[in-house]
């Protein structure tokens, strides 16, 4: 079953753009247990951790929201096989009330290209999801530059994590993952040589905010998501500029399960952002950036 939108956008309250899907209906789940718990603890989540596709569409659904749904291929560093991008979509599709189906796949197979073209083009997956500290890979690198014209000539959105993870936080060497390889900056080659590709930044690129807040107000082609950070740990800048530079270019995101809706929102309702930007971050940003109307 292929995916087509059926959200209606006048309907919803927020469009959430950063939802990780952790488990499959097979008991399968997106990482280890040593990270799965690492990350628990750096979020502080007391919530189901793994809730299945249809539960989180019935989360939203409650809600009057809608949300982008994902995992992470890192089979090529973590050696951890990954959920099926092809299952979630397929999910997305059974829920397309509320739902969004991402593709990821590993850059660094051979095979990358082949697999994003069949995800988008047999699924219809609306974006592909990287996280460059967890799969190893410098996004700037040309090596990379093929896959990225692949997502720009279909008009899919390239959503990247940047800044701090919580995936490995605490453990030894945290578990090998380079922070570095998701420094914001590194996206700006890649939207600079790629001015048709819609990039998203994740999170609010902590410790490198003033970079994403440059890159984002800079370059057309990009854009941030406010997720993985309760707002109020949002840095004072960005906080400044949700109302005014970034009013269109910021995008509400939570990382659920690790951080819910509910308590994403009640935090940012004590920022203060003027009332006229809450329509642009919760959903028309999101709306256009994947081209929903």
């Amino acid at each position: 079953m292929r995916y087509e939108p059926a959200i209606d956008l006048d309907a919803i309250v927020a469009l959430d753009v950063h939802t990780h899907v952790e488990a499959d209906d097979h008991g399968h789940f997106s990482l280890d247990q040593e990270l799965m718990d690492a990350s628990a603890a750096y979020f502080k989540a007391d919530q189901d951790r793994t809730p299945t596709l249809d539960r989180i569409a019935a989360h939203y659904r409650e809600r009057s929201m809608a949300a982008v749904v994902f995992t992470v291929d890192a089979e090529t560093e973590t050696g951890h096989p990954a959920l099926s991008s092809e299952e979630i979509a397929e999910g997305a599709a059974r829920n397309n009330d509320v739902l969004i189906p991402f593709g990821s796949v590993d850059p660094r197979r051979p095979d990358a290209i082949e697999r994003a073209v069949r995800l988008i083009e047999d699924y219809g997956v609306r974006g592909m999801k990287f996280h460059p500290s967890l799969q190893g890979f410098a996004p700037n690198d040309p090596t990379y530059y093929p896959l990225y014209g692949e997502l720009a000539a279909r008009g899919v959105v390239a959503l990247f994590h940047t800044g701090q993870t919580g995936i490995g936080a605490g453990l030894p060497g945290g578990r090998g993952i380079k922070l570095r390889l998701s420094d914001p900056m590194l996206l700006d080659d890649v939207a600079a040589d790629f001015p048709e590709l819609t990039i998203v930044m994740a999170h609010p690129g902590v410790p490198w905010s003033d970079a994403a807040i440059s890159v984002a107000t800079h370059k057309a082609n990009v854009h941030i998501d406010l997720s993985g950070w309760l707002p109020k740990y949002f840095p004072p800048a960005l906080v400044r500029q949700l109302g005014t530079l970034l009013r269109r270019k910021a995008l509400f995101g939570s990382d659920y399960p690790v951080l819910t809706p509910d308590r994403w929102m009640s935090s940012f309702a004590e920022l203060g952002v003027r009332d006229e930007a809450y329509r642009d971050i919760f959903v028309d940003n999101a709306a256009r950036v994947l081209r929903l109307r």
